[in-house]
């Protein structure tokens, strides 16, 4: 009888433990749409899309021997120039060497590519052609080209090439900005050298900078990318290209990076037209909205780009913009951050007329810019990307706004380190974020103008002598070579 009252209990329970967790489940229906976690099949849109991506092997001839010459009769023992100890079979061996064939060698690589238009237009990575002599092009259907570099963009790792051939499968490039974290993609390529692999996953992140350069805003994806992937597109499940593989964390598995196609697509337009990036400029020193920024001056969000300063007779200057004014949209488009502002201006051609709209004094106003044709003097030190300057260091000039975020007091003025490139020449000298600049070469500068100016008359190869305050009592001098 208790046995009997016990189950009856028991099975009471698990029923109303069921019917608890069916309310408190979400389904679809209460998501507003049905939504497929896994697509039937990718089979469909790699049978379309595999004609249009091609295999592009590469060599590059080395005079002289190459590597393994120089590698057997050049500093076997870890000499060098600039300081190591010399070979101590030097003397002994160079007759004999200089009577040796200088044999070349020749040094092949490959990567992916696609086809984006009939007429034999491919997109891939700068770094899978630069510097070929011989690039050859291979296609879905065993027919080989030899192809010759329309133009490259070694800022974005970008490079067009072109085949002689006509009446050729091509893909085209959709929205990247449409992609959503979550979103499925296929990636196409050849890992290893494996041709045509076809490899899916899905957008792991967006907008991410992995260090590569200025303009980093890269997709990050777990399709499957290796080495030999380069240059090949990801795709959406509509078989439109999103974005070009290009980088991968060689610790990890599941983590690759792609130029986004909003990127791309304004960097291959000039390449095909000009065969050059001529990036626009627009004059103006920047930095991202703090939330101490954005209450001082009444922002409802932390968004848009403050103008710290303007360069005279460049194009903002001409078109009115001032000190103080926050950038929020560009062509209409939203501008959440300084690298947002840099990526859209960039992007475009000189010459362009763009309206810019922004708040000043708590009003929106819209101004049109003429957008000019950007220095390397300019690009070298630009607050606007947060560029780099020969030694990979990114300054900031010191004003009221943000002297406190960089420990400083509101009065103090100069450049200060704002960002340091991991690979740059001033990595690892001990140089830190939010060290301030006071002389180079024993010249005071406190503007990026005046650091330009002492740049200009130091010759490549010279040495730099920097000196920086931190903090407020200690200095550090760091001699560098430019």
């Amino acid at each position: 009888m208790n046995l009997n009252r016990n189950l009856r209990r028991f099975f009471l329970s698990v029923a109303c433990l069921a019917l608890v967790i069916s309310v408190s489940m979400p389904s679809a229906a209460s998501w507003g749409k049905s939504v497929p976690m896994v697509p039937a099949s990718f089979s469909e849109l790699a049978k379309q899309a595999k004609p249009a991506v091609v295999n592009i092997r590469t060599v590059k001839v080395t005079k002289g021997g190459g590597r393994v010459f120089k590698h057997f009769f050049g500093q076997p023992f870890g000499g060098g120039g600039g300081g190591g100890g010399e070979n101590p079979f030097r003397d002994f061996f160079e007759p004999f060497m200089r009577q040796q064939p200088q044999r070349d060698y020749k040094q092949q690589s490959l990567g992916s590519g696609f086809i984006i238009s009939r007429d034999g237009y491919i997109v891939t990575n700068n770094h899978v052609v630069a510097e070929a002599d011989e690039i050859r092009v291979k296609l879905y259907n065993e027919k080989e080209y030899d192809a010759k570099i329309v133009g490259a963009d070694p800022k974005t790792d970008l490079a067009l090439i072109k085949v002689e051939a006509d009446d050729l499968e091509h893909l085209e490039l959709g929205d990247s900005e449409s992609l959503e974290v979550g979103t499925w993609v296929v990636a196409i390529g050849s890992p290893f050298g494996l041709e045509q692999t076809v490899t899916a996953g899905i957008v792991s992140a967006k907008g991410r900078i992995i260090g590569s350069g200025p303009y980093d805003d890269f997709i990050q994806t777990d399709a499957s990318i290796n080495p030999g992937n380069s240059g090949g597109p990801l795709l959406n499940l509509e078989g439109e290209v999103v974005g070009i593989n290009t980088a991968i964390v060689a610790s990890g598995q599941g983590i690759g990076f792609a130029i986004p196609s909003k990127l791309a697509g304004g960097i291959i337009e000039q390449l095909r037209d000009s065969g050059e990036v001529i990036r626009g400029w627009m004059g103006v020193a920047i930095q991202d909205i703090t939330p101490e920024l954005a209450g001082y001056y009444n922002l409802e969000e932390k968004s848009g780009v403050l103008v710290a300063k303007v360069y005279k007779n460049d194009p903002a200057d001409k078109a009115g913009i001032e000190p103080g004014d926050i950038v929020t949209h560009v062509k209409g488009e939203r501008v959440k951050t300084s690298r947002d502002l840099s990526a859209a201006v960039a992007g475009l051609g000189v010459g362009k007329k763009i309206p810019v709209t922004l708040i000043r004094e708590g009003k929106e106003k819209t101004v049109h810019v003429v957008l000019a044709k950007r220095s390397e003097a300019e690009a070298a030190v630009a607050l606007s990307d947060t560029g780099f300057d020969p030694f990979g260091l990114g300054f900031q000039e010191l004003d009221p706004s943000n002297a406190n975020d960089f420990g400083y007091a509101r009065n103090v003025r100069g450049l200060v380190v704002a960002d340091i490139k991991p690979d740059g020449k001033a990595a690892g000298t001990g140089i830190r974020r939010g060290d301030l600049l006071k002389e180079v070469n024993h010249v005071r500068v406190a503007t990026v103008e005046q650091y330009l100016d002492v740049l200009s008359e130091i010759k490549k190869g010279q040495q730099v002598q920097l000196l920086f305050r931190r903090g407020n009592t200690n200095f550090i001098v760091v001699r560098l070579t430019k």
